[in-house]
């Protein structure tokens, strides 16, 4: 009695976060239905809309890149997206294989 409900939407809510990341370059189809390249700047992530535009952040060096949701993933605990080859090269996570970052969707 007397409580008010707030809702968000599932879209606001995963618009941003922080957690791990790890990178893969398959050769397979992603769920999307476009071949999987690792030389693209794309991501997996479990629910934001394909296509959307996210700037990824590795909070150990700051560097940033901007990758676009074609797959979806990761589906290991802890991990919150799964980027290409080419974007885990841009922020300096290849050699590491995983990485703390942040994201936030920018379109």
């Amino acid at each position: 009695m007397g409580a008010t409900l707030t809702s968000v939407t599932p879209s606001h809510a995963a618009g941003t976060g922080c957690g791990g990341a790890s990178w893969y370059a398959l050769s397979s189809r992603t769920a999307s239905g476009e071949r999987m390249n690792a030389s693209y700047l794309t991501a997996a992530h479990r629910n934001l809309k394909f296509g959307t535009k996210v700037a990824v952040t590795n909070k150990r060096n700051g560097k940033t890149v901007v990758v676009r949701i074609n797959d979806r993933g990761p589906f290991i605990r802890g991990r919150v997206i799964d980027l290409s080859k080419a974007a885990a090269s841009h922020i300096g996570m290849i050699r590491s294989g995983t990485a703390s970052v942040c994201y936030r969707v920018v379109s």
